[in-house]
């Protein structure tokens, strides 16, 4: 990864290495990380038996719409995930800086975090971890789309260019459209599309065209 910018790059070894660490806990069969750093819905804890048969408490705690970012569930899970960071994250921290770069990523991380966390409460009932960077993958294509919105992108399995807002605007409506419908239930969409919100009022923050002005504004 030697043309990566320093963030992008090191944000791609912490993911990498703590899916490495899931797979030699075995994380998906012991919760061994999932219990405490996976993203679980506001309330009181599950008491139920763990691996070992003894039994074991989860629930939400106050680091976990940071730290459920960097877990992810299976190896096509991380796989895209890292593939739209190393596709456009570069791109994004040299516009941005590493500074701002860094705390774009958190910002929609944990926008994401707190839009799943409201759909988690009021419209879906179940005791279930969200996992994943997606949420933040989502926030940077959408600054993608916003500051380089003529630039081709091409799909594996949709091999026709196009337009990167189009691109980002039509990945956006589909995943309100499956959010809403229910399709593929086990995917977080309403946390894409909270990514991608707070994204987008950082990027309007830092450019000046919120009533809370920023001290220095994006050039672009």
């Amino acid at each position: 990864m030697p043309n990566l910018p320093p963030v992008t790059r090191n944000l791609l070894i912490a993911n990498i290495a703590v899916f490495l660490l899931q797979w030699l806990l075995h994380d998906d069969s012991t919760m061994a990380l999932t219990r405490t750093f996976a993203l679980w819905p506001v309330g009181p804890d599950t008491l139920a038996p763990g691996p070992d048969g003894n039994m074991v408490s989860w629930g939400f705690r106050l680091w976990q719409p940071v730290t459920y970012a960097f877990l992810h569930g299976g190896f096509n899970h991380i796989f895209a995930n890292m593939l739209g960071l190393y596709m456009f994250g570069g791109t994004i921290e040299r516009t941005f800086g590493a500074r701002n770069f860094l705390i774009y990523y958190l910002v929609c991380a944990i926008t994401a975090a707190l839009a799943q966390l409201a759909v988690a409460q009021w419209l879906i009932h179940g005791i279930y971890p969200t996992v994943g960077a997606s949420g933040a993958i989502f926030g940077i294509l959408l600054a993608f789309g916003m500051f380089y919105p003529q630039e081709r992108i091409m799909l594996l399995f949709f091999p026709v260019p196009m337009p990167a807002w189009l691109f980002v605007t039509g990945y956006a409506v589909v995943e309100l459209v499956s959010g809403v419908t229910g399709a593929q239930p086990n995917v977080a969409h309403f946390a894409h599309l909270g990514g991608m919100l707070g994204g987008y009022v950082l990027i309007e923050y830092w450019r000046g065209r919120l009533p809370l002005k920023p001290k220095t504004r994006l050039s672009r």
